[in-house]
C-alpha cells in the first residue's frame, strides 16, 4: 500500500435532488423526493432537508409521503444528471488518468497517477480546489475523502458529508476503523452482517480480534481472509481507469401490472429502440440480444437470443426481443420489461440472415398481394379510416420536467391530472416563479431540455 494519501474519492451530496433544487429557486432550502412516483415508486435521492423526516433512498415512495408529505416529490430526469456528471468526470480527468467512475454522482481517483498530489499537504490542497471548482461550475456540492486505499477514502468521504473534506492521515487508520460497524467494509452486506453479528461480531475491531482462521470458519476462505485484512486497514485495489461495460440494457417498471398482449409487444418494441440508441450513444455494437420479463407474481424470466455477428441496428434488436417475447406467457400480467444487449463489440456487422428473411417475408406479402384482388377494392381490415382519425394519445407532464409556454417561457411541471397541468415559471437563475395551471392539451405548452444549472454553462443535451 501507497504511504501518502493520494486516493481521492468524491461523492456528490444527495445529488439527484440537489441537482433539482439547484435547477428550481422555488425549491431551495426543502425537501425534494425524486424518484418513481407509482404505487411501486421507490425513492432514488432525497435532499437533506427530506432526510430529516426518515426518508432515505430504496424507501418505498408511498412510505416517504407519509413521512414528508409536504416534500416535493419529482421523477428523474436523467438528461441533467448525465450532463452534471460528464462536466464533474471532465474535472476528476484533468487531475489524473485513473479515475474509476462507479456511478453519475460518485468516482475514485489516483492523483499520484497524474501527478497532482504526492503527501498529505499537496492532496488536501488538490480536494479542497476540486471541490471549489465543482460548485463554480455546476452550482453543486461534492464531499471528497483522502487516504491511502480506496477503502479508506470511501470511508473518508462518508465521514465528510454534505459538502466537505475529510483527509485520514496515514497511521490513523486502525483506531479510525477499529469502532466502526462491520457493514462498513466492502463486501459486507445485510447478510453478512447478520451472520457477523449472530456470532457476536459487530465492530471492525472485533473483526480484527476473531483472527482470520475464525473469519475463514464462519465466510469461506476467499471471504473470510479478505475481510479480515480490510479489518487491518489493508486494500490494495487499484484505481482502474477503464470498466469494460460488458452489456447495454434498459428496463421499466410498470405501476399496473400490464394485461395487454399488443400493449407489451409495443413496449418491447420501444425498450429496443431505447437500448440501440443507447449502443450507438456509446459506439458499441453487441451479439446478443436479452429480454427480461418479471411477471404479476414476481418470478423473473430472461431469454436471450445470439446474432450472427454484433449488431447496433434497431430493427434487428427488435424483431430479435419480439421472438424472444413469443416464448413468455404473459397472460398474468407483466409487472416489468426489458432489453438488453450484451457480447459487445467496438464495430457492427449486418445481420445479414435477418436481412435475407426481412426481405423474403417482404417479397412473401408482395406475392399474396398479387394473387388477393387490388387493394383499391377495399382497405385492410385493419386500415384506419382516413376520415376519421384516431384520437391522439394524451400527452404525459411527468413531475418535475422541463416545460416552455409560447408566452410564459420555461418552467417546470408541479402536478398534473384531471386533464390539467400545473407548471410554475422559473428558471435556474431567476427568483422563484409563479405558478398557473392550463388543459393538458394546452398546444402553446410543450416539454423542453433541462436549462444550464450555472449561468454560462453549456447546457445540457437533448436526450
Amino acid at each position: 500500500m501507497r504511504s501518502a494519501p493520494t486516493i481521492l474519492h468524491l461523492d456528490m451530496d444527495a445529488f439527484y435532488a440537489s441537482a433539482e433544487q439547484a435547477a428550481k429557486p422555488s425549491l431551495r432550502g426543502k425537501a425534494v423526493v425524486v424518484g418513481g412516483l407509482g404505487p411501486r415508486g421507490v425513492v432514488a435521492t432525497a435532499s437533506y432537508e427530506a432526510r430529516r423526516f426518515g426518508v432515505h433512498s430504496a424507501m418505498p415512495t408511498a412510505q416517504a409521503r407519509r413521512l414528508a408529505p409536504h416534500a416535493a416529490y419529482l421523477t428523474p430526469r436523467f438528461t441533467l444528471y448525465r450532463d452534471v456528471s460528464n462536466q464533474v468526470m471532465g474535472l476528476l480527468r484533468e487531475l489524473s488518468p485513473l479515475v474509476e467512475p462507479l456511478s453519475l454522482d460518485e468516482a475514485f481517483v489516483d492523483l499520484e497517477a497524474g501527478g497532482a498530489a504526492f503527501d498529505s499537504g499537496s492532496a488536501r490542497v488538490v480536494g479542497e480546489r476540486l471541490r471549489a471548482d465543482i460548485r463554480r461550475g455546476t452550482g453543486l456540492s461534492g464531499s471528497v475523502g483522502l487516504a491511502v486505499s480506496k477503502m479508506l477514502a470511501k470511508i473518508g468521504s462518508e465521514r465528510a458529508k454534505p459538502d466537505g473534506l475529510v483527509l485520514i492521515e496515514p497511521g490513523t487508520e486502525r483506531e479510525l476503523l477499529a469502532p466502526l460497524p462491520v457493514r462498513v467494509l466492502p463486501g459486507v452486506g445485510p447478510a453478512t452482517g447478520d451472520h457477523l453479528r449472530r456470532a457476536g461480531i459487530t465492530t471492525v475491531d472485533e473483526i480484527a480480534e476473531a483472527g482470520q482462521d475464525e473469519l475463514v470458519r464462519l465466510l469461506g476462505r476467499a471471504h473470510g481472509t479478505g475481510l479480515y485484512a480490510m479489518a487491518l486497514a489493508l486494500d490494495e485495489r487499484p484505481v482502474v481507469s477503464e470498466r469494460e461495460g460488458k452489456s447495454v440494457s434498459v428496463e421499466d417498471t410498470y405501476d399496473l401490472d400490464i394485461h395487454d398482449r399488443v400493449r407489451v409487444r409495443g413496449e418491447v418494441a420501444r425498450l429496443a429502440e431505447r437500448c440501440t440508441r443507447r449502443l450507438r450513444e456509446a459506439g458499441r455494437s453487441g451479439r446478443t440480444v436479452v429480454l427480461k420479463v418479471r411477471r404479476y407474481d414476481f418470478s423473473t424470466l430472461t431469454r436471450s437470443e445470439t446474432l450472427r455477428g454484433p449488431t447496433d441496428d434497431p430493427a434487428v434488436v427488435r424483431e430479435a426481443a419480439a421472438r424472444l417475447l413469443e416464448g413468455v406467457d404473459t397472460t398474468g400480467g407483466v409487472r416489468l420489461l426489458g432489453v438488453g444487449v450484451s457480447g459487445l463489440a467496438d464495430y457492427t456487422q449486418e445481420d445479414l440472415f435477418a436481412q435475407a428473411a426481412g426481405e423474403r417475408a417482404a417479397a412473401e406479402a408482395q406475392a399474396a398481394a398479387g394473387a388477393d384482388e387490388p387493394a383499391s377494392q377495399g382497405p385492410p381490415a385493419e386500415a384506419v379510416d382516413p376520415v376519421a382519425p384516431a384520437a391522439p394519445e394524451e400527452r404525459r407532464w411527468p413531475a418535475g420536467h422541463d416545460v416552455v409556454h409560447a408566452v410564459h417561457g420555461p418552467g417546470w411541471v408541479q402536478g398534473s391530472g384531471v386533464g390539467r397541468v400545473t407548471v410554475r415559471f422559473e428558471t435556474p437563475t431567476s427568483a422563484p416563479g409563479r405558478v398557473r395551471t392550463f388543459r393538458t392539451d394546452d398546444p402553446e405548452l410543450s416539454l423542453s431540455a433541462p436549462l444550464p444549472l450555472v449561468e454560462g454553462d453549456g447546457g445540457a443535451d437533448e436526450g
